[in-house]
């Protein structure tokens, strides 16, 4: 009953510096609203199986992110907008949160399980994840899940048919591809054959699991491919096999192996302060070394008599490291479904020092306080006029720089001063009350406490004010006043788009906020309409236009570049 409590409360704590700002900053990566677009033209056609997006383009992920967001948006009178769009990944990292600490409560302690989870919801990476617009935490839950059902499964004794774990791989294909199911398998039958199970029985079991697994998603790649066809079956062959044999027709986020430790090392903060703090402490000379390093024998014995939850957390980090290294494209956010595991010998590695010399870990505490504090102070800073413009002296982002902070001293309103206040307040809290007063079971929710207020007057104030400045959304609205449909359609033209192997360019956010209106000049040639295109583009291919009939009238030039050209629209006709 007591983790029961506590995993209804750590949810109602989840949600509360989750939920209320996701809505709060505007678009501005070609990321969000990519994926957002393809919402609005599920709903906006009709079509649930392969909406086609940007003027005609096919997704190049499966839909069930796009499902979410666009069912949630039916909830919302049918208008997809920032916070509908965002809600899938906060929902999914929510769920993971809770799923993590009642799996590692059961397992080890409410302490450890609480830890853990607050420590992966925290983390730099994930939080990041869970407030975007993007299939990844969507999938990192999935993935997660499978793999604790599948443990689940195996607790008894691989009996009957772990119907949650073939669901969430499911879902984990239908969201990002097979991967969603590999993963899964590949470490329960690790972990499984680590235990002593026999192999063909562990390989035959978990095959027909993934199996099963993949019939919802076989069923919408066939019903797609009965609609897009070749197209479609090239683009999900170099999407999932390219990606993962390296044979992609175009470069993707290449990078060597050792990118993923610097990912994975960043993508922890603030935790890896905190475990780089204590390794000083660490009582290293009463350390023997380990027979199991002795021989393959002796590791065998120890990973079957090493408790099982530790066993799969350490399976579960080192498979999907390692499976994430073997591509050339490697991103940080393909590590996420380590994080809850890691988080979990964190949390271990916290506890075991706080019993021993809890002065380190509360330094820690000490640290994020006085960022916290800080964080308040350079507002205040900011508000009144204390910090020079030329503080970011004439270089390219200069004049961008100036405007953010502009935007930071310009905040107003009780309720931004309510999230503003979060981070001081919990500053005076952990030095005045919780500081002294904290144990081993309860020193790292009190610093989760911290690092919450930070992410929340982050998120409720200072964050919004910056993005924003990096948006759009302003230049959307007067490009569609500019174009009414009336007069025609509007297209673009880029040649990075146009003529790119994978992964075109278009104008992503201007394109969600006038709601998908935008195709492709160069392949649909059409007697009539607008035209959004870079400067540097016209320069050279307006000519090449002109020359097969077409004529430009200037309608609307862009206040700020786009796409890293000065943009204009013009009217044209044939």
């Amino acid at each position: 009953m007591k983790i029961d409590r506590t995993a209804w409360l750590l949810l109602v704590v989840c949600v509360f510096v989750m939920l209320p700002f996701l809505g709060l900053a505007d678009f501005n990566t070609k990321g969000e609203p990519r994926e957002a677009v393809v919402a609005y033209s599920i709903l906006d056609s009709g079509n649930w199986i392969l909406p086609t997006n940007n003027g005609g383009e096919m997704p190049y992920k499966p839909p069930f992110f796009h499902w979410c967001i666009a069912a949630l948006s039916l909830l919302n009178g049918g208008t997809v907008n920032e916070f509908t769009s965002r809600l899938p990944s906060a929902i999914a990292l929510v769920a993971m949160t809770v799923w993590t600490f009642v799996f590692f409560a059961r397992r080890k302690s409410q302490a450890t399980g609480l830890a853990a989870a607050l420590i992966a919801f925290t983390t730099f990476e994930l939080h990041r994840a869970g407030a975007n617009c993007r299939v990844d935490m969507v999938l990192t839950a999935a993935t997660v899940g499978a793999i604790y059902s599948l443990f689940t499964w195996s607790e008894r004794d691989m009996k009957g048919v772990p119907w949650l774990a073939i669901l969430m791989m499911s879902i984990g294909t239908l969201t990002k591809g097979p991967v969603g199911t590999i993963i899964p398998c590949l470490v329960a039958g690790v972990y499984l054959l680590l235990r002593g199970v026999n192999f063909f029985r562990a390989f035959l079991t978990l095959a027909a699991w993934a199996l099963l697994s993949l019939v919802l998603p076989l069923a919408w790649y066939v019903a797609a491919y009965h609609q897009g066809g070749q197209e479609f079956l090239d683009l999900v062959m170099e999407e999932n096999f390219g990606r993962m044999t390296s044979t992609m027709s175009y470069d993707s986020c290449v990078n060597p192996w050792p990118y993923n430790i610097l990912t994975l090392v960043a993508g922890f903060v603030p935790w890896t302060l905190a475990v780089l703090m204590v390794l000083f402490v660490l009582p290293y000379r009463s350390y023997r070394r380990s027979p199991a390093a002795d021989s393959w024998k002796a590791l065998f014995g120890m990973c079957r008599t090493m408790p099982a939850v530790n066993l799969l957390s350490t399976v579960a980090a080192a498979v999907i490291f390692v499976f994430y290294c073997i591509p050339q494209s490697k991103r940080s956010v393909y590590l996420m479904p380590m994080y809850p595991f890691v988080a979990f010998y964190v949390a271990q590695l916290l506890i075991y020092v706080s019993r021993r010399r809890i002065s380190a870990v509360r330094i820690f505490g000490d640290v994020m306080a006085a960022i916290a504090a800080a964080l308040f102070v350079c507002f205040i800073a900011v508000k009144l006029g204390l910090v020079p413009d030329s503080l970011f002296g004439n270089g390219r982002h200069a004049a961008q720089n100036v405007a953010m902070m502009a935007a930071i001293g310009s905040l107003s309103g009780v309720m931004t001063w309510v999230w503003v206040l979060f981070s001081p307040a919990a500053a005076v809290a952990w030095w005045a009350k919780i500081r002294r007063r904290t144990d081993e079971k309860s020193i790292v929710p009190a610093i989760s406490a911290v690092v919450l207020a930070i992410y929340i007057s982050m998120s409720g104030a200072y964050q919004p004010a910056v993005l924003n400045v990096k948006s759009v959304k302003d230049i959307a609205a007067e490009i569609d006043m500019a174009t009414p449909e009336s007069e025609g359609a509007i297209y673009e033209f880029i040649e990075g788009g146009e003529f790119a192997d994978g992964d075109p360019v278009h104008y992503f956010e201007i394109n969600f906020y006038i709601g998908d209106r935008m195709s492709s000049f160069y392949k649909r040639r059409p007697e009539r309409g607008f035209l959004l295109i870079g400067d540097n583009d016209a320069a050279k291919y307006l000519p090449m236009f002109e020359d097969e009939g077409y004529s430009f009238e200037e309608r609307y030039v862009s206040p700020r570049p786009l796409l890293g050209q000065p943009s204009r629209v013009y009217k044209f006709t044939k």
